[in-house]
């Protein structure tokens, strides 16, 4: 094979692995899941939202003090004292405005449930979440981040998809299936970057070879759902779980491509998040893993298997 030859052969794969043909079934579920995950979000901080967002002197934590934080990294980071100080020429009390937020962002959540004005609720939800995260900095953890990442792809991908009401409502042409595949390889992708470093860190540290890094995590408030008795008689349990979770965070780029082990790997995460959730009572969390695993490789699955076998 001459050079040539080769190189057009590597590009050809190249260009196979980016942009394979895909269904939108993968978006459905993104969609609505990501639907769900911002209304049980903003549910959730319906009584705390003015508590954790007002200034100094009236919330738990001053936003000012989170937002002071956020700007050393970049002052162009969105932030609520943007919608604040928008409200304020305008004659809107900072209650006011905060209560707008906290309104746009449910109804958007809803948005993207019923599939209506699917990508201006995507680019909405991600603008007020991302607002809301880096003013609530110091509280914020990975479900935030994740939360935000994922809205980021959505808003960026081929929305309608072909259960969405604006689909029924404007009849469009379905997306081109390489684009829709392109979308969902960049999911992918992005997960197996996070699954392997995340599993690396943990290896290269000593508590999670002796079960110590789980102890703290499951007796730790406001996470301790589980009595310490209880984890005491299965102590002996916790190095083992702990190894567990590292492989399967390490080996999960390469065991999810390949389709004899990707329904099984699939089922580990899903459960390891679903026992965080269940366990330590970041329900929100494991949600939008949850999510994220299913639209990136569980759509589909067992279609595959079945032409396989």
């Amino acid at each position: 094979m001459t050079p040539l030859g080769f190189a057009s052969g590597v590009w050809k794969r190249v260009m196979e692995f980016l942009f394979p043909p895909e269904t939108d079934m993968w978006l459905v579920v993104f969609r609505i899941g990501l639907g769900l995950q911002v209304v049980v979000y903003t549910l959730s901080l319906r009584s705390d939202w003015h508590s954790l967002f007002s200034e100094t002197g009236k919330g738990l934590v001053s936003r000012e003090l989170g937002e002071a934080i956020t700007s050393f990294d970049s002052p162009l980071i969105p932030k609520l004292e943007w919608l604040v100080f928008l409200g304020r020429h305008i004659g809107l009390a900072e209650e006011t405005v905060l209560s707008v937020a906290w309104a746009c962002l449910l109804c958007m959540g809803c948005c993207l449930l019923l599939g209506l004005f699917c990508r201006p609720a995507a680019i909405i939800a991600w603008f007020l979440h991302l607002c809301a995260a880096e003013s609530g900095g110091l509280l914020a953890y990975g479900a935030d981040n994740f939360m935000t990442t994922a809205l980021f792809y959505l808003m960026l991908s081929p929305l309608p998809d072909r259960y969405s009401l604006d689909r029924r409502l404007v009849k469009t042409k379905l997306m081109d299936p390489r684009l829709l595949g392109f979308w969902r390889r960049v999911l992918q992708v992005h997960l197996c970057f996070v699954y392997f470093f995340g599993g690396l860190a943990k290896f290269l540290g000593s508590g999670w070879w002796d079960g110590s890094n789980l102890w703290r995590s499951l007796i730790r408030p406001p996470f301790n759902l589980i009595s310490p008795d209880i984890l005491v008689r299965f102590k002996y349990a916790l190095p083992v779980l702990g190894i567990s979770i590292c492989l399967i965070e390490v080996g999960y780029p390469v065991f999810i491509w390949i389709k004899k082990t990707r329904f099984f790997w699939l089922v580990c995460i899903l459960a390891m998040h679903a026992a965080i959730g269940l366990t330590m009572g970041m329900y929100l969390f494991a949600l939008v893993m949850i999510v994220l695993n299913l639209a990136a490789f569980g759509v589909g699955i067992r279609v595959r298997a079945r032409l396989a076998s």
